[in-house]
């Protein structure tokens, strides 16, 4: 049975505050943890489960010699965020920063301009696993990347995906991008354009592209729609797969 000190110290890992101050965050539901068991072991720092989950996972933790506690079912109540938690819950480490560049000439990436649900979030990072954009950039204002939300919608393609924060301007001084993407209302039919490799900006759920951003624009592009209702745009993940789709199809096969 978890203290009460137990459940306060993990629910604290709720809050950005506290998930930056500890650098740790909850991984939660059999897929998702088993899957951090088995590609990223070294992440984890402990591990509460139900008895179920133990025994069917019991060669893993005894291998990688991770530290688990089990809970009951009331317990896990108390320490998750989801409704219907499934057997088991994961504090992890937060991954080590990278420097590593993308070659803007070689790939395609995306810039998130303030994107704030962590469902549309977490589906974005689960889309750029699924075509293999390696990188995923954000503006500081854009959802946190371990937000458990967000981990538990990236289905386990938060460990493979580096998700960059910074301001639009200061990657293009640091990077050569020659091709700049926005998705916007007026911009040129995806389909008719010829795409290259470069970044591709999606903005805000509720305002779109920035002004700042807009203006860094040099290849505005749009998703064309049947117009005859009153839909006026599509939702900020939905939107993201489409226009993944088409740059895969034209820059990877």
């Amino acid at each position: 049975m978890l203290s009460k000190n137990q459940i306060k110290e993990i629910q604290s890992l709720h809050l950005k505050k506290q998930r930056d101050s500890h650098k740790l965050f909850i991984v939660e539901g059999i897929k998702s943890v088993a899957e951090v068991l088995s590609q990223e072991p070294s992440i984890i720092s402990k591990i509460y489960a139900t008895k179920d989950f133990i025994l069917n996972n019991s060669i893993q933790l005894e291998q990688n010699k991770i530290s688990c506690e089990e809970i009951t079912e009331t317990d896990l109540q108390k320490i998750s965020l989801q409704n219907n938690p499934n057997q088991v819950l994961g504090i992890c480490n937060y991954f080590i920063d990278s420097e590593e560049e993308v070659d803007f000439q070689k790939e395609f990436s995306f810039f998130l301009d303030d994107i704030r649900d962590p469902g549309n979030f977490g589906t974005i990072i689960r889309l750029a696993d699924w075509y293999g954009v390696t990188t995923v950039y954000c503006s500081p204002a854009s959802c946190d990347f371990y937000n458990p939300k967000v981990i538990q919608a990236t289905m386990g393609a938060f460990m493979r995906i580096r998700v960059v924060y910074c301001e639009l301007n200061e990657l293009l001084k640091k990077q050569k991008v020659e091709y700049i993407y926005g998705a916007v209302l007026t911009g040129e039919n995806i389909y008719d354009e010829k795409l290259k490799n470069g970044l591709v900006i999606i903005g805000n759920e509720a305002n779109g592209i920035s002004d700042a951003n807009l203006k860094l624009i040099n290849k505005p592009i749009t998703i064309p729609s049947h117009r005859t209702n009153g839909t006026e745009s599509l939702n900020a993940a939905m939107a993201t797969a489409i226009i993944t789709s088409e740059f895969f199809r034209q820059l990877k096969n």
